[in-house]
């Protein structure tokens, strides 16, 4: 998987854990391993205008996805995985940290940032939650990836919970 991560925000992240919880989202969702995905860190202010552009929406936001060859899981178990460019996430650690603070359960920039990773990998593989059965649909399956990626890492407590409307 070629995963590329660009923090152009000037925060420091935990941009190892960026690339290692993307990797394993695309692994448990099937992806073809030789796919490329680019994940770009951004400040509150390119985050604002990438906003305003594409969404017509004021402030900036915690994630955008741009995908680009519009790849999808396999059907089935035997079906072989298209091989493609997924596209770009974009991610405001400004925003994460806020949100990681306001969570229910209290969670980290980073925490909140890997969680935003998931959620950003699945809007590129066309999950959606516009529609309550959509949101529950694809934020049970954000919930079990980054659970399934903390155990695997062996890091204990409560996941961050969603924290996206």
């Amino acid at each position: 998987m070629a995963i590329d991560v660009n923090n152009e925000s000037g925060t420091d992240i935990d941009e190892q854990a960026i690339l290692d919880v993307a990797r394993y989202a695309l692994a448990r969702m099937r992806i073809h391993p030789l796919s490329e995905l680019s994940v770009i860190v951004v400040d509150a202010d390119a985050m604002e205008q990438l906003h305003i552009q594409w969404m017509d929406l004021p402030g900036p936001t915690d994630v955008m996805s741009f995908p680009m060859d519009e790849l999808r899981p396999p059907a089935k178990d035997d079906d072989e995985p298209p091989q493609g460019l997924l596209g770009d996430i974009v991610l405001c650690p400004e925003v994460a940290k806020k949100q990681g603070e306001e969570a229910p359960t209290r969670h980290s920039m980073d925490e909140e940032l890997q969680l935003l990773t998931v959620h950003g990998v699945l809007h590129l593989l066309g999950y959606d939650h516009e529609e309550p059965d959509e949101k529950a649909e694809m934020f049970g399956l954000q919930a079990a990836i980054v659970d399934g990626w903390r155990a695997e890492r062996g890091l204990t407590g409560p996941s961050p919970a969603p924290t996206l409307t």
